[in-house]
Formats: structure tokens, sequence, C-alpha cells
């Protein structure tokens, strides 16, 4: 019965599901329309609120694109090539591959989400080339299914800003807390390590048992396979003596450059530093150039890997304009407004599950974790207080709630497509079970374990 739902599900999207640049269009005009319905803004002034946000995202929007073509390029390099082809041999049938994908996604997503996010989608692809019967789609989308409980893991932004506390944290919660809330009770508190758990154990299994049948699976494509390899070929001048190409293939030039970089990061680390995107982005582009020995090489490996960044260059203005849009006017926005809903029809038993619930639903408009905080954080926090709720709880399920409607919405997918050549409608209906699952553990967790 679950098999068939699924392929309701994926045969439902791939049927009406337009490309992602077309959806977020489309969310562009729907938020536009709502705003204007619901709030007391005028047309102008919603058309200039978009523009204006519009290109707030630049320097997440590079961040993305830079986490997504430097890790490319590093899994290209011939050490870690054959390190990920070792470790897809492992499964020999379709319903190991995906468990172990699913598993290693989780994990990789704990320990923090930008290297979880492009690490198990280059391994998916790697596992699609090995095992046979296996469909592809199902292997990106458990990939990307890791991804719903970054926040609830070691590189969650909500429970980190808690824990920074200072004049940050007083400013994100308009004054509320100023005093930093600890990580034992955040993201190492009891019901958080529970839905945790529940989520680690049992999705790999429940997304390995909706494999499609036999005829209704979809393997890799072998055009895509051939243009990988014929991406990477590296043009042979070994013939040519002069300096310049012996600088290019220059073993010299490529450690040197590297040894500045591992010095960076090494002092970074031990002067405290945290893994954010930034320092993966250093290790991912100093490690590259390292193990890929040659300058020519790398190279080769950044062009083809820059490709797969347009969809993030095109959809991420337009995505920073839709929270441009749903933020503006305060405590008078729609995303204040849909906030002070679900608080107004909340009591002390219910209020974690609803501002779960009220989080999950401003994210498919507002996909951004510190975007969200910013418009929550200063209505949920104070009505939490009111009935009783402890703020660690009321974060961690606005955090939750920005974490799990990620799997309807393509913002967050669209490194993981890129790298597996798929589009949205290609795994938005494996995702609609992840995100029932998912949804339906950490409903239960904030309802009974808070």
């Amino acid at each position: 019965m679950l098999r068939a739902f699924t392929q309701i599900c994926v045969n439902l999207a791939s049927k009406w599901l337009p490309d992602s640049f077309v959806l977020v269009a489309v969310l562009t005009l729907f938020v536009f329309l709502s705003v204007w319905g619901f709030t007391s803004q005028e047309p102008l002034q919603i058309v200039q609120n978009w523009g204006n946000g519009a290109w707030n995202l630049l320097a997440f929007s590079m961040q993305m694109a830079l986490v997504l073509v430097l890790g490319q390029a590093l899994a290209s390099a011939k050490i870690i090539s054959s390190f990920l082809q070792k470790l897809a041999s492992i499964p020999k049938g379709y319903f190991s591959a995906i468990l172990l994908v699913t598993f290693l996604g989780l994990v990789a997503n704990l320990i923090n989400w930008g290297f979880g996010l492009v690490i198990s989608a280059i391994f998916a692809k790697e596992i699609a080339k090995k095992v046979k019967g296996v469909d592809y789609r199902l292997l990106i989308a458990a990939a990307y299914s890791g991804f719903v409980v970054w926040h609830g893991g070691l590189s969650g932004s909500i429970p980190l800003t808690l824990s920074s506390g200072g004049e940050a944290l007083a400013k994100s919660t308009a004054g509320i807390l100023t005093e930093g809330i600890p990580s034992s009770m955040t993201i190492f508190s009891g019901f958080n390590l529970t839905i945790i758990a529940i989520i680690v154990v049992c999705l790999p299994f429940l997304l390995a048992s909706i494999h499609p049948t036999k005829e209704n699976t979809l393997e890799i494509d072998k055009k895509l396979l051939e243009q990988e390899n014929k991406d990477l070929e590296v043009i042979n001048h070994s013939k040519d003596k002069s300096l310049a190409v012996w600088l290019e293939n220059s073993f010299l030039v490529s450690a040197s450059i590297s040894i500045l970089g591992f010095v960076y990061i090494v002092a970074y680390f031990v002067k405290g530093g945290d893994l954010n995107l930034n320092i993966i982005n250093t290790i991912f582009l100093f490690l590259g150039i390292l193990l890929h020995k040659k300058p020519a090489s790398y190279i080769k490996a950044i062009n083809t890997a820059a490709k797969n960044a347009a969809g993030i260059l095109l959809q991420f203005p337009f995505y920073a304009g839709i929270i441009g849009m749903m933020v503006a006017g305060g405590e008078h926005s729609l995303a204040s407004m849909l906030s002070q809903f679900f608080i107004s029809i909340s009591n002390s038993d219910t209020f974690a599950l609803f501002a779960f619930w009220s989080a999950g639903f401003v994210n498919i408009f507002v996909p951004s974790g510190g975007g969200q905080w910013a418009v929550q954080a200063p209505i949920m926090i104070p009505a939490g207080l009111e009935l009783g709720i402890s703020p660690a709880v009321t974060s961690m399920a606005i955090a939750w709630g920005d974490a799990w409607t990620n799997m309807i919405q393509p913002f967050w997918a669209l490194p993981a497509l890129a790298i597996a050549g798929l589009g949205v409608k290609d795994i938005m209906g494996y995702c609609v079970i992840t995100l029932l699952f998912t949804g339906l553990v950490i409903s239960l967790g904030f309802l009974f374990l808070v």
C-alpha cells in the first residue's frame, strides 16, 4: 500500500511539477497576491519590497554555489572518487543501496549541512553507477532527505544562535533573550536526541521499502555518465615543454598554495573557529587543489562543476525577493500574521506543536533559517513564555519546522539536483514520504516529549 501511494505521488509530481525556476516564478506571484490581499500594503510598495530584498542573499548565494562547485571538484579527484567507488561497491541491491545513502546523508547533515548536502548527492550518484536495478530518482531523494535533520544537528543555525548569547541574540529576539541558552537544552536535549534517533533508525528502512517495482524503476542515464567522463578529460600537453605548460602541470604549484591554505585552516580551528560554510568551502578548495595534483586538472574540474551552479545563480535572487515581500512590515507582515494565527489556536499543551507547524508553513515561503528566525522568534518566544513554554523548546520547534518542509521546497534541493542532473519533479514524489514520516515523528515529539 505504501509503495502504491508513493507511486501515485511520483506520477503526480512528474506530470504536474514544472521546472524549479517556473515554481519560484509562480511562488513569487502567489506571495505578491497574498501580501496584497491580507496586509495593508499597496502593490507598488510590495514590488519595492521584492526588489529591495532580491539581492539580500548575494553572499549566501555565492557560498552555496561554491559549496556545490568546490565539493564536486574535490569529489572528482582520483583518490576521492576511488574511495567513493569502493564504498559504493558495498551495496549489492537496491534495498541496501537506499539504506546506505539515506543513513550517510542523515549522519553527514547532522555533522554539517553544507557538507552533507553535497557529499550525500555525490555518493548517491556513485552508487547509481555501481548498483544495477536501483531507481536513480529515489537514490537522490534519499540523499537529500538527510537534510531534514540539519537543524537538530551540530550546524543548526538557530540553536547555535541561541548558544552564542550577547547582542546578536538580543537583536534577533527583539531584546527578549540576552543570556545564551546552552546546547544541552537544545541540540543535546532529550526530546531532540529522541527525535533524531527515531528518524536516523527508521527513515532509511522506510525509503528502501518504497523502491518502485522493476517496470517503474528509472536507472541512471548512460548519456549523463558519458558526458561526465568527457567533461573530466584533461588535454595532454606532454609534448609542449614551455614554462607555462610546466607550471600548469606542476604539483609544486598545487602543494605550495595548499600549504598556505592548510596553515590558515589549522589556525582557524586552534583559535576556536566553528564549522561554517566559509571554512567548509576553504577546506574543499585547498584539499581539492592538493588532491588533483596538477593545476590544469583542478581548473578542468572547476569548469565542469561550475556548469551545475546555474540554478542557484538564477533562482536565489527570486527567493530573496519572496522573503523581502513576506517579512516587510514587521509585526504587520504576512509572515508575522501567519505566526499570530497559530498562536491564537494554541494552548500550553499544543503550543510547541503549533510552533513547529507554523514554522514549517512559513518556511515554504521564507526558505532561510536566519530570515525565518528573525520573523518568528520575536513573536513565538514571548507567546510561549506566557504559556510556560521554555524558549529552548520554542526555538527548536521553529528550527525543526524550518528544516521539515525543505523536503518539498526546491530552494535547498538545487545543489543536489545539479549534481545528479535531475529536475525537482524527479525527486519530489519520494520526498513527500520523508515529509509525512518526519512530520509525524517530530509532531509527536513536541506533543509528548517536551
